[in-house]
This record gives structure tokens, sequence and C-alpha cells, in this order.
């Protein structure tokens, strides 16, 4: 007979947040919470918000443009969502900002001081990949500044060349951006109103605006029509080795016909359209996830057979046995994942 060493937890971690925020608001064990202590308005149902984490998050850790993943309650169920840092200010506040247009984003534009969330530590990889002084092309639109402008200011404080391109209804940033060119004169800023002058992103135009774009690192994030334009246009010219995004919003094949998957562990079969987890979500599965984005890695699993594309980069992937993500992954033909 085997005897098994069981090991009781005496104290729930549960159980000793309960308590302590009885005593201080954002106290907790291990998890990372934070206090709203600033909102402003600066756009068209556009916030800045400026939190204070409590002693269990690691400022040090944050590298410009990152994100972290916020938490927060409504109608007693729990949602996540992604949101980038603009910066972690001297009094050790995390600002991010937030454009109200979902679920979370809704609840967190009608916080009020004092309010309470939960936070992930800064997270993703869209970030500088060289602090060489190679010139850099910023491109954003919408509340893709938020991103940028972190990489625009760590740029600044190196002294590099960088020109930004920034579509905007707003003008959000604006004001801080150029306070940042007046200090520098290698920072050049091309912002276009999409209101008052209605313009997309061409090829066209990157060489009005930048004609050596194509000598530069690139690094682009906003709304879907701008992040396919600029894919196309380096995929065209060979230069998506140069170029590094970020998505807020994913966009699913819709030639793709529905596709049967099963869930092995689970013995579990649904039709998928669009990205798996939602299709799960869809067929009363649930999934583990977090920032639904492709970031953080929750949903990360095992593909056994089947091919399935990845909505970040386009490649679709064939082979057996290999890690996937679900919030970022289409499939492209029977699949068998194990969950």
């Amino acid at each position: 007979m085997t005897t098994m060493n069981y090991k009781p937890e005496w104290i729930r971690e549960d159980f000793i947040d309960f308590i302590a925020e009885k005593f201080d608001a954002i106290w907790a064990y291990k998890k990372v919470k934070a206090q709203l202590v600033t909102q402003r308005k600066i756009g068209q149902e556009f916030y800045e918000l400026s939190f204070q984490p409590n002693h269990n998050f690691n400022a040090q850790q944050y590298i410009p443009g990152q994100c972290v993943l916020v938490t927060v309650v409504h109608a007693g169920v729990r949602h996540q969502r992604s949101y980038s840092i603009v910066e972690i200010n001297p009094q050790g506040h995390v600002v991010i900002a937030v454009k109200k247009q979902g679920k979370v984003s809704n609840v967190l534009s009608q916080l009020r001081q004092g309010d309470i969330v939960e936070l992930s530590q800064p997270q993703g990889d869209f970030a500088l990949t060289s602090s060489a002084d190679k010139p850099v092309l910023l491109l954003a639109s919408g509340s893709g500044i938020t991103s940028i402008f972190a990489l625009l200011k760590q740029l600044a404080s190196q002294n590099r060349i960088v020109d930004l391109i920034y579509f905007s209804r707003d003008d959000a940033y604006y004001s801080q951006i150029k306070a940042l060119i007046e200090k520098s004169k290698n920072l050049n800023f091309h912002a276009v109103n999409t209101l008052k002058t209605p313009m997309h992103l061409s090829k066209e135009l990157l060489q009005h605006m930048v004609p050596n774009y194509v000598e530069r690192e690139t690094y682009a994030c906003g709304a879907n029509a701008m992040m396919q334009s600029i894919q196309q246009i380096y995929a065209e010219q060979g230069l998506l080795n140069q170029l590094k995004t970020e998505f807020f919003q994913l966009q699913v094949d819709e030639t793709v016909e529905a596709q049967a998957v099963t869930f092995s562990l689970a013995q579990q079969d649904f039709m998928a359209t669009g990205n798996l987890l939602e299709s799960a979500e869809r067929a009363g599965l649930k999934p583990a996830h977090g920032c639904r984005m492709g970031i953080c890695n929750t949903c990360s699993c095992t593909k056994q057979q089947g091919s399935v594309k990845n909505l970040l980069t386009g490649e679709i992937d064939h082979a057996n046995n290999t890690q996937i993500k679900l919030c970022i992954s289409q499939a492209i033909s029977p699949v068998r994942i194990q969950l």
C-alpha cells in the first residue's frame, strides 16, 4: 500500500487576502492589486488611468512597449484584457490608456478614485530590439499610440533618429509628443488627423513622409486597417524582418470554412470559425485564457493533429504535436488539441 505525502494547506491565500483588505484595500499575499489614483480624458471616449500597485508589482521588470493584463469584476464575473503601459511614473504609478470600446474598457472608464483592479506583471515582447544607432520609424493609429509613445520616450532618451507617423481623431498625447520634439532635433512627428484629412497608410505616403523608411527598424501598433497595410507593404518589399507589430484586434480569414475541432482530453467536439478560443467558448467550453491577444501564453496548448493559421503572422502550421495559442489560431483543417 502506497502512502501519499499529503500537506494540508493550513491557511488559504484567498482567506489571507480577504482579511488583509479589511486593513489595506490593495494588500495581497501574492496578487497584484492596484488602486485608481487619477483619471483624465485625453480624447473622445479615451481615458488615461493611473494606478498605484501594491508591493507585489515588479516595476523593475518593465520594458517600454510592454503591457499588463487588467482584471475587473462585472456583474459578478471576472473579465480580463491586455493594455499597453504608457509609463511607470516616478511615483511608481502604472499608467494605461483606455478606449471605451469593450466590456473591460467600459468598466475601467467608469472607475472612480480609490477603486481596485487586479494587474499582472509587465509582459509582452513589443519592445525595442536594438540599442544601436539605426534610425527608427514608429507607426500608430488610435489607441495604438499608448505603446508607441512609450517607445518614443525611450528612443528620445537615447537620442536616436526617429520618425513618428500617427493617425488619430482626437490628438491624444500630441502635447507630450511635441514636448519631446522640442528637446530633441532627432524626432520628427507626422500627425494625421483623420477627421480633418482623411488619409490611409500606403507605400506612397511612407515614401513621401519618410523617404528612407526601407533602411529603418519599424514598430507599428494600431487599428486593423493600418496594420494590414503595413504588413502588406513590408511583405511585398521583403522587409518583414525589420517590422515589429502589436495588435489589439485580430483579423480572421473569413474565406475559411468552419472546421471540426476535438479537445481530446475533454472528449469534446465542436465546429470552429474564427479563432479557436472564441469558437470553443461559443460551444460552451471554458479553456484557460488571459489576454486574448497572443501575449500571455495562458491559452497555450499542444496541437496534436491538423493545420492552423497564426492570425498575427499569417504562418500556417501543419505539423503534429506543436504548441499553439488558442486566441491567435484559426483552424484551416480538422484539428485535434490536447485539452
